[in-house]
């Protein structure tokens, strides 16, 4: 059983069994994390972050849950000065590995369309879990020239593709889907969909109207659940 709970913004936290993981932490208007660590108190805590934009990426994170056995996975872009060196810290860059993390997760670093890294989790019970930080097709298609449509849409792709090759089903993931992108705010969302086999997908990175972003005929695919989680505190149990 996973229970998810947004934060805020890109902000996750996943509790199994085993383990409590918090990704892309920013901020926690409604103190969620602070209910979860109360009711999972011998649980350990693994951080991760996919890079350093402050709306990803808070140093506050080295406050937290100084009660758990505490982890940090940080992309290797954070920058040194904000990575502490006296608590367990993994900085990763594309391609790497890291097994036997703490409630027997394994988490490899992929690329993104932007700074940092994509994160793709697996399990103890082999369950894959990936954030894309801000993994995207990133473009303007009402604003931007066809070339930069198509650089856009083949850097994206290029990742996507590469992923993919290696893991094409996943169980929860969690991905962009930003309305300031205007007609094509759905665009990187669906050509991941239709890519990677998903089972539960939750939209992220909301500016403006939720109700877009959540508008899942634009982009849902046979066999996937939408899940539109958008009040901080919000949780859902998945089976």
């Amino acid at each position: 059983m996973n229970r998810v709970t947004f934060l805020d913004h890109s902000g996750f936290i996943v509790a199994t069994d085993d383990v409590i993981m918090v990704f892309d932490y920013y901020r926690d208007p409604a103190h969620a994390l602070h209910r979860v660590l109360e009711q999972n108190p011998d649980k350990p805590v693994v951080f991760f972050v996919t890079h350093h934009h402050p709306d990803h990426f808070n140093k506050s994170i080295y406050e937290l849950a100084q009660n758990h056995k505490r982890t940090y996975v940080l992309s290797n872009d954070v920058y040194p000065q904000n990575v502490p060196d006296t608590l367990a810290v993994a900085g990763m860059s594309k391609g790497d590995v890291i097994e036997n993390l703490p409630g027997g997760l394994t988490v490899k670093a992929y690329g993104s369309t932007d700074d940092g890294v994509s994160f793709l989790v697996t399990t103890k019970s082999g369950e894959k879990i990936f954030h894309a930080g801000d993994l995207n097709d990133w473009h303007w298609q009402d604003e931007s020239s066809m070339r930069e449509v198509e650089e856009a849409d083949e850097r994206f792709r290029v990742i996507v593709n590469r992923i993919a090759s290696e893991v094409n089903e996943m169980d929860i993931v969690f991905f962009p889907v930003d309305v300031r992108l205007g007609s094509d705010f759905a665009r990187g969302a669906r050509e991941f969909l239709n890519t990677i086999k998903v089972r539960d997908f939750f939209p992220m990175h909301f500016s403006g109207d939720y109700h877009k972003a959540c508008d899942f005929t634009s982009y849902e695919v046979p066999g996937t659940t939408c899940h539109c989680m958008h009040t901080p505190g919000e949780s859902i149990e998945l089976d």
